[in-house]
């Protein structure tokens, strides 16, 4: 069993990758969890719909047969800390080799990725920066985690 987070795009500002790397570090005692960037796609001259289908096709070669695919999404399901942790726990006992969280690219996903990955989860109702939600998101997944192994963090 392993974690993936599959982002469009990569983390540009240092301090947001140096949280990300000390969850990433802590998480180690949990589970293996690796941090995916397929390319945003950066052309002015493209439209966004053009931008979208072109991050679409770089998502779907980073998946792999039997990968459980879970979308970051404001459309997404919202769950408590603790909620969240059970979400996973039930995930996890599915069995997949992997479970990939999948955070899109600045304009969100095409509908390509929607009709071929139906679960969402939202993080919250309030607006972030994609950089941000990396961050939190690492963290979340680490406080679930914790939480699942009755350790302190989660107070």
């Amino acid at each position: 069993m392993k974690i993936c987070f599959l982002q469009v795009g990569s983390t540009q500002e240092n301090y947001i990758q140096k949280g990300i790397e000390e969850y990433q570090k802590r998480l180690k005692k949990y589970i293996p969890f690796e941090m995916l960037v397929v390319p945003e796609a950066k052309n002015k001259k493209k439209k966004v719909i053009e931008q979208k289908k072109e991050e679409a096709k770089n998502i779907i070669k980073a998946i792999k047969p039997g990968d459980l695919v879970i979308l970051l999404d404001e459309k997404g399901k919202q769950f408590s800390s603790p909620k969240f942790a059970q979400f996973l726990q039930k995930k996890m006992n599915q069995s997949p080799k992997r479970i990939v969280f999948i955070l899109g690219g600045a304009y969100g996903f095409d509908q390509e990725i929607y009709n071929l990955y139906k679960e969402k989860v939202a993080l919250s109702e309030l607006t972030f920066t994609h950089q941000m939600v990396r961050l939190f998101f690492v963290e979340q997944i680490y406080r679930a985690f914790t939480i699942l192994n009755n350790q302190p963090y989660h107070h």
